[in-house]
Formats: structure tokens, C-alpha cells, sequence
């Protein structure tokens, strides 16, 4: 009730803004104030009060907007009932506020003779407010129709993003549950220290099912178990660093995208080297943007090798859902040689920041 009652007050300030402005031609040239202004408020107020009727016989009007013409012509009559009743009505309204006299209903002569002025005049009027709520009409349609694309088009990315992490959570557990089969037989101890690190990685795993970005310290502490679970398979054999700049522990990145990049770092370079090898991750801010590199000293990529071409889950749906949360084109993703052995991945994201709930605030 409120809000169509502001929206009748909202109308009635328009009307009568407009009489006021097509009123100060009168005024300047020295006319009765009182007399120019009701003079000319009466005749928009007139259609305001009309213009409900207006909308009513458009609505009720059984053609499609899309055929114009046939549109057009189905209102010729209503326009000219319309019209009359105008006539009418500013008369009783201009006789109400004294402005003229009014001698009763006005014969079918007056009516035909005022076609030569004021019923043409007000005639054209009928097709402009018409002309004004189809536009409005039209613009609100536009403006539904993009938000329901946008809504479309954003459960689409969610649905995709969410799939792709799907991919990699089963690629996870599998290795994860591999790893901890084969020390169950030779150290129980040990075995029973990564099945308490798993625990804990599915515990986060599930914390942050709904949100596709968190701080970076929440990625780095899912790695930091994941890690655990390496180093009680590898032993001496795997050696990490992190290199964490503390000015961005909490800039939002892409929720479990570290992890696979580490893991296939340890897969497909370290584990390969009967020495073993180092694992560098880095992140550090370069202006606006965020640059995390996952480096290892393993046995490097295959000649040939290329990230199109690339077969391994890991890569290729890290660097799907980052494209796909930042469709902008306004990241890096990149996996090198590196020029003493090994391999660098090197990924440049917007700098933002993670809210007090963990989702991405404003960038920089």
C-alpha cells in the first residue's frame, strides 16, 4: 500500500512539474499568475488522472507488442473516447477552480469544432503517453531480461566451477588414500598420523564447499596437511619451502588450487628423481596483482611438452577454474622449464581481498 501510494504522489509532483513548466511562456509575457499556472496545471492534471485509464486500455488489448502496426490501430478508437473524456474533465476541473464557467456537458458541435484545436492537440497528447509506457515497458522488459541472463550466465559459471573442483577432490582422495594404504602394513604409526591429517583435509574440504575463493592463509594451511601426508611417504626424499609475503596471508585466490599444482609437482618431478627434490612455493604481491609460483628441482617437463596439449588433471582444471573465476582475461597462467632443471608454475592473479566471511572484497 505504501509504495502505490508513493507512486500516486510521485505522479502527481510529475504532472504537475510538467503544467508549471508549459505555464512560464504565460508568466513571462506578464499573465495573471494564478490564472496561467491553473491554466495550465489543469490540462496536465487532467491527463494524470486519465493516464490509469490509458495503461488499462493498453493492457487490455489483445495484440502482441511485436506487431505495431496492428497495435497502433487498435487503440485509434479508445484515443478518441479518451480524448473526449478529457475534454469533459478539464472543463470541470478548470469551472471547480474558477478559471472558467462551466454550462454543462458540451454538445457534439463543441466537440467537432474543438478538432480544429485543443482535441487534435490533446489527441497527439493520448499517443504520447502511450508512446511513453511502451518505451517504459520495453526498458523494463531489457533491463529483466539481462538480469536473467546474468543470473543464467553466473549458475552456469558456479555449476562449472563446481564440477571442475569435483574432478579434483576424487583425484585428491584417491592418491591421498593410496599413500596411506601402502604404510599401513610397514608403519601403523605412521599410517594412523596421515589418516589424522586427512581427517583434517576433509574437515576444510567441507568448510569451504561454497565458497570458490578463500584467504590465502586458509589454502596454505589445506597444503600445509596435505605436505604432512607427502613428507611421511617421501621422507628426507621431499623437502618444502613456502615463501609467503605477509601482506597478502589475506588476499582471496581460487579455494584448493595450490594443492594440485604442488602435488604435481611432487608427481610428475620429484618422485621420478631416486634423490628426491625441493618444492618452492612462493606468493608475493606485484602492485595490483597477486603472483604465486610453485617450483620444483625434479626431473622437468618432456621434450615437446606444451600446456594444450597437457594430459594431466591437475594443470588443466586448475587452469579452467581460474580462467573461469576471472573471465577477464586478466590472469597468467604459465608452467616453464627452469633453465638449473625442474619445473615453474607461475600464476598472476587481481590482488583482492577476502571479507570477514572469506569471500573476495573489493580488488585494489
Amino acid at each position: 500500500m505504501k509504495t502505490r501510494s508513493g507512486h500516486v504522489a510521485l505522479a502527481a509532483l510529475a504532472w504537475t512539474i510538467l503544467g508549471c513548466v508549459f505555464a512560464l511562456p504565460d508568466l513571462s509575457r506578464g499573465t495573471d499568475q494564478r490564472y496561467a499556472l491553473l491554466l495550465s496545471l489543469t490540462l496536465w492534471w487532467s491527463w494524470g488522472l486519465l493516464t490509469p485509464l490509458i495503461l488499462w486500455v493498453d493492457r487490455q488489448i489483445a495484440v502482441p507488442n511485436k506487431q505495431l502496426a496492428r497495435r497502433v490501430l487498435a487503440h485509434f478508437l479508445p484515443s478518441l473516447l479518451v480524448t473526449s473524456v478529457y475534454v469533459y474533465l478539464l472543463g470541470v476541473l478548470r469551472a471547480a477552480f474558477g478559471i472558467a464557467e462551466w454550462n454543462g456537458l458540451p454538445s457534439i458541435r463543441v466537440l467537432v469544432d474543438s478538432l480544429r484545436g485543443l482535441f487534435l492537440w490533446n489527441w497527439l497528447i493520448y499517443w504520447l503517453i502511450l508512446g511513453a509506457w511502451q518505451a517504459y515497458r520495453y526498458y523494463d522488459h531489457y533491463i529483466a531480461g539481462e538480469l536473467r541472463l546474468e543470473r543464467l550466465e553466473k549458475n552456469f559459471s558456479e555449476a562449472r566451477l563446481n564440477a571442475l573442483r569435483m574432478q579434483l577432490d576424487p583425484h585428491f582422495l584417491f592418491n591421498a588414500l593410496n599413500t596411506i594404504s601402502s604404510q599401513v602394513e610397514r608403519d601403523p604409526k605412521l599410517a594412523r598420523g596421515m589418516i589424522e591429517h586427512l581427517g583434517d583435509l576433509l574437515r576444510l574440504s567441507l568448510e569451504s564447499k561454497d565458497r570458490q575463493e578463500v584467504p590465502l592463509a586458509e589454502e596454505m594451511a589445506f597444503l600445509e596437511h596435505y605436505l604432512a601426508i607427502q613428507k611421511i611417504r617421501f621422507g628426507d626424499h621431499l623437502r618444502i619451502e613456502t615463501q609467503i609475503a605477509p601482506e597478502v596471508t589475506y588476499a582471496s585466490v581460487p579455494c584448493f588450487f595450490v594443492q594440485p599444482l604442488v602435488e604435481n609437482a611432487i608427481r610428475h618431478g620429484i618422485s621420478r628423481r631416486a634423490s628426491g627434490g625441493t618444492v618452492i612455493v612462493s606468493a608475493y604481491r606485484d602492485g595490483n596483482r597477486l603472483d604465486i609460483r610453485v617450483l620444483d628441482d625434479g626431473v622437468g617437463l618432456p621434450a615437446g611438452w606444451t600446456l594444450e596439449n597437457s594430459g594431466g588433471v591437475g594443470l588443466s582444471v586448475t587452469r579452467q577454474r581460474v580462467a573461469g573465476l576471472y573471465p577477464d582475461g586478466e590472469t597468467c597462467f604459465a608452467v616453464n622449464r627452469r633453465a638449473g632443471g625442474g619445473t615453474e608454475v607461475e600464476i598472476s592473479l587481481p590482488l583482492r581481498w577476502a571479507g570477514k566471511d572469506g569471500h573476495a572484497a573489493a580488488r585494489v
